[in-house]
């Protein structure tokens, strides 16, 4: 009814009565207001919406409501409580204080709300209150016990108990109306219903990448993220006297109640493999050890020997290996690394196997399984993403690296390494292994693949720019190396500036940063400003000597009208003769004297590119990459590579969400990926915003493994008639987002029949020791079984008994004379293991009486 789909608002304050501090809430039910409210205040005679409410049959039993609400079905109420939550109105005569005060405040104001005090300890919810009318008064009254007593747990006894608390002076008393819900509860799922199967760890660590390939990231729940299905069958109208229900016999068969609802109860924080592994990766931001600690390096130095300093440390793991190039395979390469390792670590300690390592390397490194020489061309891994769609271009919003990358498939395999092998050792052990073949690929002018091209990515990672500035490095060594073995046979002079032009030196973020910060300390004198223009004129210098160079006896027009086109500007003139030529001058701007472009060009002399000193020094700066990457503990390799697993991770959520489609999933992606952007788009981002974001990801795991298990308990796929299976999965959909789901067509629909078999076959799990009948399938046993109407010759009850009972007792009689108004009267009770509660609201004429 409106009491679920409307909206439900609440206001509160506190006041203070003598010392004690009560807080009051008005709670309500947002309306739209109608016109037919203003000609219902002209009628004296019209009783409160309140007493209205309790013979209202469309809100019975709401699924998720204050419980006022479910006890008395009010749509408006103020709840006056104690403030403090240890502090309870426990005395008679207080309680009798505060409902006379009550009663007064309702007479004073004409209020028509119901007003309620809450009495005894909170756990208990007991509430007693009043309702005031013109002319009539409803008090609300309540009995709540730990168990029930045995002449009141059926219908014939609440029955009554209700008619005795009326007192009602007519005879034949009027009917009395009753709604009836039982819930039933289904908690052992059986195990086969569970479809998740856990990683083979054994297969993992034997080096065996089988169930789970390096570069793949885990998904689902661990345990069955659906730990009980509540089942209520209702009987919205009932008279008394259609129905029997006493201590001896009863109608109630669920089986044969016309509404049928399900809810499900999810399991808490259910473990989910892709949340754990992302969890345990993003602890290690948190450790302070450095690699060399964590491998125990300086345990194994040399007895009286100091630590060395970190340059010496840093040149012992960085020493270069001459290895002959027909030896390059992935194995070659581990060896030599291993050798510089085990000289301070006994063989046993390495913390990854060589199995496990030579997967990893040659999954990072794929150009090294061949024999050939390494050339650097880059392979394509099949499962990305094509590069122009917006989930390969998600690095650039997540300053992640891009999913076909080295540093993405670095950060996977050093999260997989962290979760299944070894821990924090391990991800030292992989992070020193991947320093050394950077290292060694420097060293021997191998380039490293799963790079893009040209300078570093400001976009990516600050890892990933660092390895690509270390690429570039290699590319210009490389490209040098070959010159020089050219240069002597190549004598030719360029007469146009081919060979003029230098690119600018690439630079990764950290370095604009403090170039930057550097030209800003010079200040805004003349001096500052004439330095700064220097600074960053250098590359202009350089370009201007290689063209003079090339071009002899050549002028600035000359280079300008080259360099910088749109400061040469060629206008039409006549010449002497009478002739339209073109005549080429200088920009305002260059004209402008000794400015720096005139400098510059008085000072450059005729050198040949190939000739002057480096503008990129590109030892300088891989060796700068290279001890910036050895110098890495764990906690900042996790940081840099952070983005890229939280990028991974969402692509995987994004993968399995498209196979289950959940439309309320799809809309948690998207704020998840929006969330993600603004965090990790500044540096250092919080650690409270990156747990949220892995929170958001584990919960959005968590649903799509609840929509699987659902759809396995329903059997959704093994539907053969197509309109069967969209109702079967509509009705999963609605259970994973709604609080309570309707069963069309109750026991007898399709959905109905399903969760019919589910009660049946844990019945018989519970009630018979015959092993077989436990193992058989749901529908063997049921047909086995036989009819229902067998099945209860046998005594085996289909469901077993309800968790609980409520009961909605419901009439209209004078009270308390004879000639009095005919008012609503409402009893509502529940019964379960732990408490028997009546909830009474019973009407009375305060005119005639």
């Amino acid at each position: 009814g409106i009491f679920t789909s409307g909206t439900w608002e609440e206001k509160s304050d506190e006041i203070s009565f003598a010392d004690f501090k009560f807080s009051v809430s008005h709670h309500y039910l947002v309306q739209e207001s109608t016109d037919k409210e203003g000609k219902d205040e002209l009628l004296e005679d019209v009783i409160p919406q309140s007493m209205q409410d309790l013979l209202c049959m469309n809100n019975d039993f709401p699924p998720r409501a204050h419980c006022l609400v479910r006890w008395y079905g009010l749509r408006e109420f103020v709840v006056i409580a104690p403030a403090a939550h240890s502090d309870a109105v426990l005395s008679e005569s207080k309680c009798n204080l505060l409902l006379s005060s009550v009663s007064i405040a309702l007479g004073n104001t004409g209020c028509q709300v119901p007003l309620f005090v809450q009495i005894h300890q909170k756990w208990r919810r007991m509430y007693v209150g009043e309702c005031q009318g013109p002319g009539v008064r409803t008090d609300f009254e309540m009995v709540h016990l730990r168990k029930v007593p045995n002449q009141y747990t059926h219908l014939s006894g609440l029955l009554d108990i209700f008619k005795s608390k009326i007192g009602c002076p007519l005879t034949p008393l009027p009917p009395v109306s009753i709604a009836i819900r039982f819930t039933y509860v289904l908690q052992d799922w059986q195990q086969y219903f569970w479809p998740q199967q856990p990683p083979d760890i054994d297969a993992l660590v034997g080096g065996e990448v089988g169930g789970l390939e390096f570069g793949k990231l885990p998904f689902g729940a661990c345990e069955d993220p659906i730990s009980e299905l509540h089942l209520a069958t209702t009987w919205p109208h009932l008279t008394e006297g259609i129905i029997v229900d006493n201590d001896v016999y009863s109608d109630l068969d669920p089986i044969q109640a016309p509404h049928w609802s399900v809810r499900v109860r999810k399991a808490e924080n259910p473990q989910c493999l892709l949340g754990d592994f992302v969890t345990e990766f993003f602890k290690i931001c948190r450790r302070k050890e450095s690699t060399d600690e964590i491998l125990g390096r300086s345990a194994f130095e040399e007895e009286g020997k100091e630590i060395a300093d970190i340059s010496h440390a840093l040149s012992k793991l960085t020493e270069p290996t001459p290895v002959p190039i027909h030896k390059l395979s992935v194995s070659n390469m581990v060896h030599t690394a291993k050798k510089k390792i085990r000289k301070h670590r006994g063989v046993e300690e390495s913390p990854l196997n060589n199995d496990v390592l030579n997967t990893i390397l040659l999954f990072l490194f794929p150009d090294a399984a061949s024999e050939k020489t390494l050339d650097g061309t880059t392979s394509t891994d099949n499962n990305n993403p094509p590069s122009e769609s917006e989930d390969y271009n998600l690095y650039n919003q997540f300053k992640s690296a891009p999913s076909d990358s080295l540093t993405y498939k670095l950060a996977l395999c050093l999260c997989m390494i962290n979760f299944y092998h070894g821990g924090l050792k391990g991800v030292a052990h992989l992070w020193q292994e991947f320093v050394l073949e950077m290292r060694f690929r420097w060293e021997n002018n191998f380039l490293i693949p799963g790079l893009a091209n040209g300078p570093p990515d400001l976009r990516c990672c600050l890892l990933h720019q660092k390895l690509q500035m270390l690429n570039c490095c290699i590319e210009r060594k490389k490209a040098r190396d070959e010159g020089k073995k050219t240069s002597a046979s190549d004598n030719v002079t360029h007469l146009y500036p081919g060979d003029a032009g230098k690119e600018p030196a690439p630079m990764t973020e950290d370095l604009l940063e403090e170039q930057s910060e550097v030209l800003a300390k010079l200040g805004t004198s003349a001096e500052g400003a004439h330095l700064r223009a220097r600074m960053q004129s250098a590359c202009l210098l350089s370009d201007m000597e290689s063209f003079k160079a090339a071009n002899p006896g050549c002028f600035l027009e000359d280079f300008v009208r080259w360099y910088s086109p749109r400061d040469y500007i060629e206008e039409e003139v006549i010449d002497e003769k009478g002739n339209v030529v073109l005549k080429g001058e200088l920009s305002a701007r260059m004209k402008i004297p000794s400015n720096m472009w005139v400098e510059a060009w008085e000072t450059a002399k005729p050198i040949p590119a190939r000739r002057q000193r480096r503008l990129f020094d590109d030892t300088r700066e891989a060796e700068k990459v290279l001890h910036y990457l050895a110098i890495q503990k764990p906690a900042d390799l996790a940081r840099h590579l952070l983005p890229c697993v939280i990028h991974a991770a969402v692509l995987k959520v994004k993968e399995e969400e498209s196979l289950e489609n959940i439309s309320s999933v799809k809309k948690i992606i998207k704020q998840i990926i929006s969330h993600s952007s603004k965090v990790l788009h500044f540096p250092n981002p919080e650690d409270k915003k990156l747990e949220e974001i892995i929170h958001q990801i584990t919960n959005v795991e968590a649903l799509i493994a609840r929509a699987r298990s659902l759809k396995a308990k329903f059997g959704t796929e093994k539907c053969e008639q197509e309109e069967e299976k969209e109702d079967l999965e509509r009705f999963v959909s609605c259970l994973l987002e709604q609080p309570e789901v309707l069963v069309t067509g109750a026991g007898r629909g399709h959905a109905g029949r399903i969760i019919h078999k589910l009660f049946v076959s844990a019945q018989r799990l519970t009630e018979s020791s015959d092993e077989a009948a436990a193992l058989a399938p749901p529908e063997e046993e049921f047909t086995r079984m036989g009819s229902a109407e067998e099945r209860r010759q046998n005594s085996v009850s289909d469901f077993p008994p309800p968790a609980g009972r409520e009961f909605i007792l419901r009439t209209t009689v004078p009270r308390p004379a004879p000639y009095s108004k005919g008012l609503p009267q409402r009893m509502y009770s529940v019964l379960t293991k732990e408490e028997f509660r009546l909830a009474g609201a019973f009407s009375s004429d305060t005119s005639f009486f």
